[in-house]
């Protein structure tokens, strides 16, 4: 069974073999869907939030969850930036080089040291690698320390409150559960099937105080349409 669910979707669609989409699994709600086609779109198919972190990027670029480099391309290529794009999946990154990116990486982002960037991108939920709300101090110290004095994180995330939200209008949420932004996901592709694993939305004030906590100033850049934001944070 093939586990790398983005990087087999991905080279399909690539080779012209896409006849489904991903399924997005969650305990206690229905399935979603994400069009893998949705992963190769242009600059001007992407949402405002998108558009304007890339218009923002400058300098040595790390795009982390790079998935199909669509957003790495688009430095490249348009904007004649020096961008790295890495993912956990070796099929989508193998994908990123045929499609003409010329660096591209399978690592995940907290074995990558040694490096400093200008701007750290993390785009389409990019709070989400973050995985539970206990991890956000392990990865604020590990961020910060691939990042120059005078770079900047863009990272765009979401606030999920509304999920849970009663026909009253009053917030339901089991406080013993922890965080209401930590998800479990599984995801689906054909006959293949991915492991359960974590997923982290984070309302905007819960990541601004997080990165104050650690040096980090915290700007809100623009609100998407879906309760879904764009931050950039920079060192005091």
């Amino acid at each position: 069974m093939n586990k790398d669910i983005f990087g087999l979707a991905i080279t399909d669609f690539y080779h012209h073999k896409y006849c489904e989409d991903i399924i997005v699994q969650a305990p206690d709600f229905d399935d979603d869907v994400i069009p893998v086609s949705y992963l190769f779109r242009s600059y001007d198919d992407m949402p405002a939030i998108e558009q304007k972190a890339l218009d923002l990027a400058y300098g040595k670029i790390l795009d982390i969850g790079c998935g199909a480099g669509s957003h790495s391309l688009f430095l490249q290529e348009k904007q004649k930036l020096d961008v790295h794009a890495i993912d956990i999946s070796k099929g989508a990154i193998e994908i990123c080089k045929k499609r003409g990116l010329a660096k591209a990486s399978t690592i995940n982002i907290f074995d990558v040291k040694g490096m400093k960037y200008d701007t750290l991108l993390l785009l389409m939920n990019g709070s989400g690698i973050i995985g539970k709300l206990s991890h956000i101090d392990h990865f604020f110290i590990h961020i910060k320390s691939i990042l120059k004095d005078s770079g900047q994180i863009l990272i765009d995330s979401s606030d999920i409150s509304y999920l849970f939200v009663e026909e009253d209008g009053g917030l339901w949420v089991d406080a013993s559960a922890g965080y209401y932004g930590e998800m479990q996901y599984k995801l689906t592709y054909k006959n293949n099937k991915s492991d359960w694993f974590d997923w982290l939305y984070l309302d905007f004030n819960t990541l601004q105080n997080a990165a104050n906590a650690h040096g980090f100033l915290c700007e809100l850049i623009i609100e998407g349409s879906a309760n879904d934001f764009l931050a950039r944070l920079t060192l005091v």
